[in-house]
């Protein structure tokens, strides 16, 4: 009885310093993919739409918490390879060439490098290894087929390419939705999981509307959600 006023202090201390351990990992992810995207000539609302399409779009084929959880930390951090290569062939305005394609291919493996140096993102290797695979084995860089490749990157494939698609860049304009939407089905089976596919062109319109009415302040806003939502209720991701 005596001790039990300490052991509570102590376990609110312990909580304490575990939601700021959580809050200092979630930026550093957040800082590090928002970096990339700046060297990129892109802007941070991309890593935040492709997040909050991954974690729709994960919601409703009703993949598990732990999934998703390393669904978000895969999207924020997909591209962090980039920042390896040089910048030629990165900003390059015009379509690559075979050899500056193989270069940039090369971003996966700088990806993996970088996030397997942190324990705590070592899950988003998952989609930074795998987003450039391709359903019937035609992606890099393992020619990875069908279920082979991670359900968290089957999905991240999909919502990557409809959010370049959609969304304006420095060397194009948006794509009108009615045609990204064809794009996308073309490519189901080749390109994308069928059945993922589906599921989220039942929710694309509606999403995308929702989200082309938002700044990058609400897109922040949006993602911050998400993030209290699978990691701050979870203790257990603080240590995972």
């Amino acid at each position: 009885a005596l001790l039990y006023p300490v052991v509570l202090r102590l376990a609110g201390r312990l909580a304490v310093l575990s939601a700021d351990l959580l809050e200092a990992n979630l930026e550093m992810m957040e800082v590090l993919g928002c970096a990339v995207a700046k060297r990129d000539s892109d802007t941070d609302a991309h890593n935040y739409r492709v997040t909050i399409y991954a974690v729709r779009l994960a919601e409703h084929v009703g993949l598990a918490t732990g999934e998703i959880q390393s669904l978000i930390k895969g999207a924020f951090l997909h591209d962090v390879g980039k920042i390896g290569i040089r910048d030629d062939v990165l900003l390059k305005p015009g379509k690559l060439d075979e050899a500056e394609y193989a270069i940039m291919q090369g971003h996966v493996e700088h990806g993996m490098d970088i996030v397997c140096r942190a324990t705590w993102l070592q899950d988003a290797l998952a989609v930074v290894a795998s987003h450039h695979e391709k359903y019937d084995g035609a992606g890099y860089p393992q020619n990875m087929p069908g279920e082979e490749i991670p359900a968290g990157a089957r999905i991240f494939a999909i919502v990557d390419v409809f959010d370049a698609l959609t969304s304006a860049r420095p060397y194009k304009g948006p794509m009108p939705l009615w045609q990204v939407m064809e794009v996308l089905a073309e490519g189901r089976g080749t390109h994308f999981d069928p059945a993922m596919l589906d599921c989220f062109l039942e929710i694309a319109p509606e999403l995308f509307v929702e989200l082309s009415e938002y700044s990058t302040g609400q897109l922040r806003g949006a993602v911050q959600a998400i993030n209290e939502r699978y990691f701050s209720a979870a203790p257990e991701a603080v240590l995972a």
